[in-house]
């Protein structure tokens, strides 16, 4: 692969950005791992690298290109995060949903969707989902894969009413108001732990999203 440009660098992870065989591959390499971390992210590139090879390139979602079990290659996707794009349009919501039914239909759950930079404005109004690391898969999609997909669609809904909320339908509306008990009990007994460890322990700055989390 030709020399890659690093996106970001943190205690789990250096990602960067290459060309292989002329199309622009992104590489995430868990061997810069802090040692007493390496076994989580390694665990996690794992999951990514289930949930790519489940989605098989679908529309919307990076194709992976190669796991050894360290390093994961995986396709670029050209656009900006959801928090630069702004995207207040009808139509990117609207296939975004779209692409989350695509997922679910696969069996990923992406479990990560509240955080504005895995979601991606790419060029013509078109959304995509990058960082699959905490990723569900599954083929049966039983009732813990359903919860997992219904807070899929409840967190694209969060940034829908934020950026675009005069295009909530009734429904939306009423699923938002009624969080599952899952979500519940993350906001009162894990979110604060949660976010002790990335913040406080591996240093993660406030604003959720992978590539932002520089080491400098």
């Amino acid at each position: 692969m030709a020399a890659r440009r690093i996106l970001k660098r943190d205690s789990l992870d250096t990602v960067a950005l290459g060309v292989d065989g002329g199309a622009a591959v992104v590489v995430r390499d868990t061997r810069s791992a802090h040692g007493w971390l390496r076994w989580l992210a390694e665990s996690l590139a794992r999951r990514e690298a289930a949930a790519l090879a489940a989605l098989d390139g679908q529309a919307g979602t990076p194709r992976l290109v190669g796991f050894d079990g360290h390093a994961l290659r995986r396709t670029w996707l050209p656009g900006v995060p959801m928090h630069v794009g702004q995207p207040v349009t009808r139509q990117y919501f609207r296939r975004a949903q779209r692409l989350l039914f695509r997922m679910h239909r696969c069996g990923v759950a992406h479990n990560d969707l509240a955080k504005e930079a895995n979601w991606i404005c790419m060029p013509g109004e078109r959304p995509a989902v990058v960082d699959f690391q905490l990723a569900v898969v599954s083929a049966r999609r039983g009732r813990w894969f359903r919860l997992l997909a219904r807070e899929d669609l409840r967190h694209l809904l969060k940034h829908k009413r934020h950026y675009l909320p005069e295009a909530l339908t009734r429904r939306q509306r009423a699923l938002l108001a009624r969080p599952s008990l899952m979500a519940r009990l993350w906001r009162m007994l894990f979110k604060p732990p949660y976010h002790f460890v990335t913040r406080r322990l591996l240093g993660w700055p406030e604003r959720d999203g992978a590539e932002e989390r520089q080491l400098g």
